[in-house]
């Protein structure tokens, strides 16, 4: 079974439904809400598991209202060995299945940077949306089923397109 699926129009409109969610909690201290990852890019293939990037004022406006984000059915993860990072998953509890992830940070981190970066280049650029849906693809071939393989085997291609990315973004 592949990690990655067709591309699916409908996942920006669940990234904005489970954003609005986030919203209507009246986190304090929470700035905005981007869609992140593979699912945040038109056309590209995808984990069918939606990334989004929660931008806190502060790392200790996040850790303030993990109780809320908990309420809602997240699992809170903490760092989840990236420092400043609060990461959160959302698990149907009928299935299993990951359906969205969410990576805090404070606002200011270089990090939300990288990951906006990356997101835009590959909604603006179709050559280089062709080569990642190809590393994918290989890379899911190799490891079917192995979330850990999958990432490790793409990881040296994202990080010199983030390189790239971040040299032109703004």
């Amino acid at each position: 079974m592949s990690l990655i699926v067709a591309p699916d129009p409908k996942w920006p409109v669940q990234a904005q439904a489970e954003a609005d969610r986030w919203r209507a909690l009246e986190l304090p201290g929470l700035v905005t809400i981007h869609h992140i990852g593979s699912t945040s890019v038109p056309g590209l293939p995808a984990k069918p598991i939606i990334d989004l990037l929660p931008v806190f004022e502060t790392t200790d406006a996040c850790d303030a209202v993990q109780t809320r984000i908990e309420s809602i059915g997240y699992e809170w993860l903490g760092e989840f060995g990236l420092p400043g990072r609060r990461y959160v998953r959302l698990i149907d509890p009928d299935t299993g299945k990951r359906l969205f992830h969410a990576h805090c940070y404070a606002q200011g981190s270089a990090e939300i940077t990288r990951h906006l970066a990356l997101r835009d280049v590959l909604r603006d650029n179709a050559p280089l949306r062709a080569a990642y849906t190809s590393v994918k693809a290989r890379c899911a071939a190799l490891h079917p089923g192995d979330h850990q393989a999958y990432g490790a085997c793409k990881a040296d291609w994202i990080d010199k397109a983030e390189t790239k990315a971040l040299e032109h973004y703004s």
